[in-house]
């Protein structure tokens, strides 16, 4: 019996230019309800900050995240070392429409 090929998903994704810059952010600020997680991330330059990007997902999926993440750092300081943690800013966060 021949063997088929195993069929592949495969989604293509576009990106705008733009979006391939990719943005920096320096702080961020998780919220959730049941169904969903609210990811800001902003940029932090003191006096003023602004939000970079707004992610929501699914808590399943930010879960998968966390584990990403995780598995990730743990890669990364197998090869360059341990990351050492910052502290928190003790700043006060205050938004502005």
């Amino acid at each position: 019996m021949a063997h088929e090929p195993q069929k592949t998903n495969q989604i293509n994704i576009k990106i705008k230019d733009d979006d391939l810059k990719g943005k920096y952010s320096n702080l961020m600020q998780i919220t959730h309800a049941k169904e969903e997680f609210v990811m800001d991330f902003f940029l932090n330059l003191p006096p003023e900050g602004i939000m970079v990007s707004r992610v929501l997902v699914s808590p399943g999926h930010a879960k998968r995240i966390m584990a990403a993440l995780q598995e990730n750092i743990k890669r990364y300081e197998e090869k360059f070392g341990k990351i050492e943690a910052t502290e928190n800013p003790d700043t006060t966060l205050g938004f502005v429409k």
